[in-house]
């Protein structure tokens, strides 16, 4: 099977790499040619300078990018993949997006005879670097079927959530979760740091309890000496966030503590943090607590 991986940032440059571990031949794009030039040298695989050359033979084309617009420009403007990829191929939508741009591609691929199926992925990067990622599917059983080898490659789990966006919906609760995860942990740190409890004797007593997190075992330790720089920037997590507030808009409801999380990140962002990883709430959560 040929697989082409478009977009070679934190955890494409890596999940690509998984692939051509387990036997796959991959050719990878990235706008900046360098970079997928050094991928190529470090994981004997191919790049190619074109999005078009890139997925012209391929069986499955990935995309792991920043945004919709990004997402866009890669797969359905007159210079990307859609255009240029055989028959029956599948294209395979890492990105986080709202669920309407996964319905587009799906619309946009089954016009040319095209699969599509959007499956955003859960782990962070080092879930990718370690293959481990959680991916959240929406489209056909059998494009799902037809995709387990490729995602096995780089994924701990996969789950098809149903039609075509659903993998996109079920992405935006585990953002919600994360948030409210995050805001509970920043707020049980304050009160920890306060009353004088040592925060890794602390981790240790809750991880296995009720209380337990991947974000708690983590993170709590490292939130704790305000260190921040793990990898999912909190631009990107605005992002997310802002595609669950619309989502709960056309479903008629609110989220009013993913609300207030957005309102902080944003917060933290005109501050300078934009690059800092989603742990970085509890600066926020910290401030708060002083006003």
């Amino acid at each position: 099977m040929k697989v082409s991986f478009i977009g070679l940032g934190v955890m494409g440059y890596p999940m690509a790499a998984h692939l051509v571990k387990e036997g796959f031949e991959v050719c990878v794009f990235n706008r900046t040619t360098e970079k997928a030039k050094l991928w190529a040298d470090e994981n004997d695989g191919h790049y190619s300078e074109t999005v078009a050359e890139c997925v012209k033979d391929a069986d499955v084309v990935a995309v792991c990018v920043g945004n919709d617009d990004d997402v866009r420009e890669m797969t359905t403007s007159v210079s990307g993949a859609i255009a240029s990829m055989k028959p029956g191929a599948i294209l395979v939508d890492h990105t986080t997006t709202s669920a309407l741009l996964a319905e587009e591609l799906g619309a946009a691929c089954d016009k040319v005879g095209l699969r599509f199926m959007d499956a955003p992925v859960s782990g962070g990067q080092a879930g990718a670097e370690n293959g481990v990622l959680t991916i959240m599917c929406g489209g056909e059983q059998e494009t799902f079927t037809a995709l387990q080898p490729v995602f096995n490659a780089y994924g701990k789990s996969s789950v098809l959530m149903g039609t075509i966006g659903q993998g996109q919906r079920a992405k935006m609760v585990n953002q919600v979760c994360i948030a409210g995860v995050l805001t509970g942990l920043s707020e049980g740190l304050l009160l920890a740091q306060k009353s004088g409890l040592d925060i890794p004797s602390l981790v240790d007593c809750l991880k296995n309890g009720a209380a337990g997190s991947w974000q708690m075992e983590n993170r709590a330790k490292t939130m704790a000496e305000s260190k921040y720089d793990f990898g999912f920037a909190i631009d990107w997590m605005i992002k997310d966030l802002g595609f669950c507030l619309d989502e709960a808009s056309r479903q008629g409801i609110r989220l009013p503590l993913t609300e207030q999380t957005i309102d902080r990140y944003q917060a933290l962002a005109t501050q300078g943090e934009n690059r800092s990883d989603t742990s970085v709430l509890f600066k926020a959560v910290r401030q708060d607590a002083k006003s």
